[in-house]
């Protein structure tokens, strides 16, 4: 069975695309709203996101837990943040290789924004049965795009729901 290589979702935000940029754009914070990311290191001066950063996440699913590195493609404020990952490893990233890439996008849409988040499976080199059965045995019975479509709408749910929180007054 061929693998979906793609798969994406959106949620409308009561906030401006540059607030929700801000947030999304910040490494450090995703595991604010990640089911499995819990945080990045970025590697030099942390700053505002730009294309060529480099940073480290640590990621945890069940009691399995690993850290990737990744590096920003894309960077402009209110409208894309992407970065793509390619080195896997538990403490310290050391496989190198094409894994993902997590595109975000932001339109402004009656006083509020859309955001889209997508991931593809950058792992085109490795044949169709391999990946389904090592997605399989990662994710406990589903493909990574099946998979990575219900950690989508988790994280877009927990994103909404911190920064409306904020603009009220009442989050965190």
């Amino acid at each position: 069975m061929p693998r979906t290589m793609s798969v994406a979702d959106s949620i409308v935000i009561d906030a401006s695309p540059a607030q929700v940029y801000e947030q999304l754009s910040d490494p450090t914070a995703m595991g604010r709203w990640s089911p499995e990311n819990r945080g990045a290191t970025v590697r030099g001066e942390q700053r505002a996101a730009y294309v060529g950063m480099v940073f480290e996440g640590r990621n945890k699913r069940g009691a399995a837990r690993w850290t990737t590195r990744c590096t920003v493609t894309a960077a402009d404020p209110g409208e894309r943040f992407a970065f793509r990952v390619h080195a896997i490893g538990l403490r310290r990233p050391l496989l190198p290789g094409p894994i993902a890439t997590w595109d975000y996008r932001f339109e402004a849409v009656d006083g509020a924004t859309r955001v889209t988040e997508t991931w593809t499976d950058d792992r085109r080199r490795w044949p169709d049965f391999l990946a389904n059965a090592f997605d399989r045995v990662a994710t406990g019975g589903k493909t990574f795009a099946q998979f990575q479509g219900g950690n989508i709408r988790t994280t877009l749910k927990r994103l909404k729901a911190a920064l409306e929180a904020d603009a009220r007054g009442t989050g965190s």
